[in-house]
């Protein structure tokens, strides 16, 4: 219920930021939550022994909408050597001087890996069209480039999910006041957090014209209502760990004759033992 479907023209406004279906609270989702982060878990590890195929995971959401949070609870559980986070903030200069895709490719995963981009691609027509960076003909013209961007990389077995952390504008508000209030997040604290907000509206329709344009079968957009924390890591673990175990992994076969190391294996015991010394 919260993919967007190829050709479906998304309407944020239909969609309840505080939908938390039929789990009550927090309690009461935990421990399917933490049966579907041990799924990833397995599956992660399946994923990076087989090394057949890559996952490319996109977060995008409005200041405070749950990027960093989704990560550190939903990923927790999995193997740090087998995930890479890239965040993509104001482009430099040099990457400002190559087309918009030039710096986000080389943090496409590799086989057998999990990326997570924390914001993205769609910078180019989120940001830069709301503040008027480029003219209209480019940021449209750009949905084509990340449908072949994404489609480059699905061809080359990479799975990509993307996912829309929708909040609401109070709900952002609140989440300010909790970083004001809390020593530990005051660093997360910034200008463009009120200046953006002032643009909620431009930016609720960028959101919805590139979810439309970009949300296709091998690339998908999911809407994931994030008002209530718990129930956006429930969503985002399920979704993963379904869509992962859908790829039907298997750990390879062994690179060694196993009975042959089995024998050195107990000559080595043997030998330990005759020597008094324990394996």
């Amino acid at each position: 219920m919260f993919r967007v479907k190829p050709g479906e023209i998304l309407k944020l406004r239909k969609i309840d930021p505080a939908f938390k279906g039929e789990k009550e609270s927090e309690a009461a989702a935990r421990e399917d939550t933490e049966r579907y982060t041990r799924k990833l878990a397995g599956q992660q590890a399946l994923l990076y022994a087989e090394n057949k195929h890559s996952i490319l995971v996109v977060l995008q959401a409005m200041d405070a909408g749950g990027k960093d949070g989704t990560i550190k609870h939903v990923f927790s559980s999995v193997n740090p050597q087998g995930v890479r986070v890239g965040r993509f903030n104001r482009p430099t200069v040099l990457e400002s001087a190559h087309d918009f895709l030039w710096r986000v490719h080389p943090h496409a995963p590799a086989n057998g890996e999990i990326a997570i981009f924390n914001r993205s691609h769609y910078e180019g027509v989120l940001v830069e069209r709301v503040h008027k960076l480029v003219a209209k003909a480019t940021w449209t013209e750009r949905y084509r480039h990340i449908r072949d961007f994404e489609a480059l990389l699905a061809d080359k077995k990479t799975t990509v999910l993307k996912f829309f952390l929708h909040v609401s504008k109070d709900e952002q508000l609140a989440r300010f006041a909790q970083r004001l209030d809390d020593p530990e997040r005051n660093w997360k604290i910034s200008e463009s957090d009120y200046t953006e907000r002032n643009l909620w509206d431009e930016y609720m329709e960028a959101y919805q014209e590139a979810i439309t344009a970009t949300s296709t079968r091998d690339a998908p957009w999911y809407v994931i209502p994030s008002n209530h924390k718990w129930f956006r890591n429930l969503v985002v673990s399920q979704i993963m760990a379904d869509t992962i175990a859908d790829l039907g992994l298997a750990f390879p076969p062994p690179s060694v004759n196993l009975a042959d190391i089995r024998r050195k294996y107990h000559a080595a015991v043997r030998e330990a033992k005759q020597g008094g010394k324990k394996p």
